[in-house]
């Protein structure tokens, strides 16, 4: 049987897409099963201490551009620092996501489209026709999924994925769990890579 893997996510997050082809990579070479759990990052940064970028002081938020210029040059990448459309409400783009799983359809073409957008194309991704046009171009029913990505149901699961992660421990995205071990952010995935390679035990923080 597959080893699992929580992928917690927005795509509001650039460290999420910058993290998103390593992470595919990884998921490929091992054969792993994920659970995508796309999360609202607002309510996740506010239940765990985390700001959100525009209250972080000033040296944060100079550090974090200089960071996203590194990985953007160290993943081989090119995209926006500040996207014309971000930050945007992700919950519905989050939630196509959400309504392709649970029509039991594969989300992946559709992610990395959606990434790009953002990040790359700078298409306004609250927009529900640009988000049904991806998903129209990844092959899938886009207005179909658009649709339910706005109802009740898909709103209950996007919620229950909040709660699961601050059970899990997860304060950030991306955020990678296996074996209840969390690996936060895009450049942990390495170290994702040697807890599969290794086969060891997952790590626990002492009590």
């Amino acid at each position: 049987m597959a080893r699992q893997i929580d992928y917690y996510f927005s795509f509001q997050s650039p460290w999420a897409y910058i993290g998103h082809a390593p992470f595919r990579q990884l998921v490929e070479a091992h054969g792993l099963g994920v659970q995508y759990k796309p999360v609202l990052l607002t309510g996740l940064f506010s239940e765990t201490g985390g700001l959100p970028l525009a209250k972080r002081h000033p040296a944060r938020q100079r550090y974090r551009l200089v960071e996203l210029q590194r990985w953007r040059d160290k993943r081989g990448l090119d995209f926006k620092l500040w996207p014309k459309h971000w930050p945007f409400d992700a919950r519905l783009a989050d939630g196509v996501v959400l309504a392709a799983l649970a029509a039991g359809l594969d989300p992946e073409p559709y992610m990395q489209r959606a990434y790009s957008a953002v990040w790359q194309t700078e298409r306004d991704l609250a927009d529900p026709v640009v988000l049904t046009e991806l998903a129209d171009a990844a092959g899938l029913p886009g207005e179909k999924l658009v649709a339910h990505a706005a109802s009740d149901q898909i709103r209950a699961v996007y919620e229950q994925n909040r709660r699961d992660a601050i059970a899990a421990g997860v304060f950030g995205s991306p955020a990678y769990v296996l074996d209840g071990e969390v690996f936060w952010g895009q450049d942990r995935i390495e170290l994702l890579g040697d807890a599969l390679n290794s086969g060891r035990a997952p790590y626990r923080a002492p009590v």
